[in-house]
């Protein structure tokens, strides 16, 4: 199999280089620890994405490997998940705040998902690679951190150094190696008047 060297998109406008270069790998390192200031920084950045009436309906948990924390996250991933995120650096699980005193917060999901979004870009920027998964036991996270009814955990990233594709599975590099592809944007503009 050969090895994955440019996962540049490839767009039918330009975009900025480091959302261009952004790919969710399945291969990270499983020997090095997170680099604390990418991660800080990769915080950060969550911390000023956009969010309605700056409500900010959104936390996350943290999970570096080796930590209790990680052992519960890795156990609730679901299927394949489960066979290659465990050498990711930490497991960051995004959570979204849907209801408030007793109130619907209809926009949390969404601001979330900005938020992960926002970790993503500045983590890649970092040097750090990540994959978000959905494939995961939504109880068993919200049991496992003693989450109140308010909080619903809406996806886990992966997050670490990119790992050696030679040193992974024929399936993982398969899937590493497979082509960058998204539909049309013409295909997903329902208008455009």
């Amino acid at each position: 199999m050969s090895i994955a060297i440019d996962r540049t998109a490839d767009t039918e406008a330009p975009i900025i280089d480091v959302l261009a270069e952004r790919w969710s790998t399945r291969i990270f390192d499983a020997t090095s620890v997170i680099d604390e200031a990418a991660l800080a920084s990769a915080l950060e950045a969550a911390r000023w994405a956009p969010t309605a009436a700056n409500t900010q309906p959104w936390r996350v948990i943290v999970a570096r490997r080796g930590s209790a924390a990680h052992a519960k996250v890795l156990e609730s991933l679901m299927g394949f998940n489960a066979a290659w995120a465990g050498d990711a650096a930490a497991l960051v699980v995004f959570v979204a705040e849907t209801t408030r005193d007793g109130e619907p917060m209809i926009w949390a999901q969404y601001d979330t998902g900005q938020v992960a979004a926002h970790f993503t870009v500045q983590a890649h920027a970092a040097g750090l690679s990540t994959h978000q998964m959905g494939g995961f036991d939504r109880d068993a996270i919200s049991a496992g951190f003693e989450l109140s009814a308010d909080f619903t955990p809406v996806t886990v990233m992966a997050i670490g150094e990119l790992g050696d594709i030679r040193a992974a599975s024929e399936e993982l590099q398969q899937r590493e190696n497979a082509p960058r592809e998204r539909r049309a944007v013409a295909d997903s503009v329902i208008v455009d008047d």
